[in-house]
């Protein structure tokens, strides 16, 4: 095959799939991430507030806050809900702290046949692994910044 030939062939195949690609809804997408990602933080809010009420207050409250969302998202991901949610949402399923623990509960769940070690333990970081190294990374270096400056 020429060199001409090829390029022929490639332009061709790319406006083949160009014309088979389905169309994207970018206002729906953003509009369906905007609102389910508001939604989740609306969830926390109000946890925050319901343990503010029992009496929690500073450090407390926020962990608080934080385990319980942690825990609603490992509950929807063995349950099924937080794929369908993640489905329809996109990024705004991810970005709050609900995302990470589906990160980390769905690969658990996956490969869970192959064993406690093998399996759910060895494949639970497959997808978050990254973020934890990354945010580890980038605490020590504001860390370090913080302490210098």
């Amino acid at each position: 095959m020429t060199g001409r030939q090829r390029e022929n062939y490639n332009r061709n195949y790319l406006e083949y799939v160009k014309k088979c690609e389905p169309k994207t809804k970018h206002f729906k997408n953003c509009a369906a991430a905007f609102g389910v990602g508001g939604l989740i933080c609306c969830v926390g809010q109000f946890f925050r507030y319901m343990f503010a009420f029992a009496g929690l207050g500073g450090d407390e409250l926020s962990a608080a806050v934080s385990v319980a969302l942690i825990f609603l998202g490992c509950l929807l991901t063995g349950l099924g809900v937080y794929d369908r949610i993640g489905r329809y949402a996109g990024a705004g399923s991810i970005v709050p702290i609900t995302g990470f623990a589906n990160s980390v509960a769905s690969p658990a769940i996956e490969f869970k046949t192959e064993g406690w070690i093998y399996g759910m333990a060895a494949k639970m970081f497959t997808v978050a692994g990254a973020i934890i190294v990354f945010g580890v990374f980038a605490g020590a270096a504001v860390g370090l910044v913080y302490l210098f400056v």
